[in-house]
């Protein structure tokens, strides 16, 4: 891994925002914040995203989109099972949200709650990485064997449940919600499974 400073300005700037956003929400993030979270000058920062926090929150959305997609594309590898490739993700976000204190959940569910209705760009980005995010379950699970049509409202059913567990495993400062999340997306994988 790279370290602060064998990143460039503008990378640094996008992943701080990023990290921001998902600790503590896209309102109470700021600009100067970013640019000393970053290790950035203001004007730094003004100079890579001209369109202020709006644009930044934006790229820093699509950042959270690749991280998770690379996660999921990882899982996805290591199991050939899309069952098992379902509880890995889920013990393994349970991990990463233990290992940050419960901090870090999804910066693109937090951002896109704050936004609703207020902010169409950001919407838009989250909802993009959402079906980003969906459209890697639905390949996984046509790979497998699963009907189009099945892995289509699966692959729905699977990204809100891992939101829904993530976000509520937070809250309770347990990996309960993620664990049970996992044992009924295998359930349900399993009922809908080609035989």
């Amino acid at each position: 891994m790279r370290t602060q400073h064998e990143i460039g300005t503008r990378e640094r700037i996008v992943r701080a925002t990023s990290r921001l956003i998902q600790r503590q929400g896209y309102e109470a993030t700021g600009l100067k914040q970013i640019s000393q979270e970053a290790e950035a000058t203001l004007g730094s920062v003004y100079h890579f995203f001209p369109g202020g926090k709006r644009e930044l929150a934006v790229e820093a959305i699509g950042h959270g989109e690749r991280e998770f997609a690379e996660f999921l594309r990882e899982a996805f590898e290591r199991e050939e099972d899309p069952a098992a490739a379902l509880v890995a993700c889920t013990r393994e976000l349970a991990e990463g949200l233990r290992e940050s204190d419960w901090l870090d959940g999804c910066p693109v569910t937090t951002a896109a709650l704050e936004s609703a209705g207020r902010e169409p760009e950001i919407q838009q980005a989250a909802e993009n990485a959402y079906e980003n995010w969906r459209a890697l379950v639905r390949a996984k699970l046509e790979r497998s064997g699963f009907a189009a049509d099945v892995a289509h409202d699966l692959a729905h059913s699977v990204i809100n449940l891992l939101e829904g567990a993530e976000l509520s495993a937070q809250v309770s400062r347990s990996s309960a919600p993620l664990e049970i999340a996992g044992r009924h997306l295998a359930v349900l994988v399993e009922a809908y499974r080609p035989r």
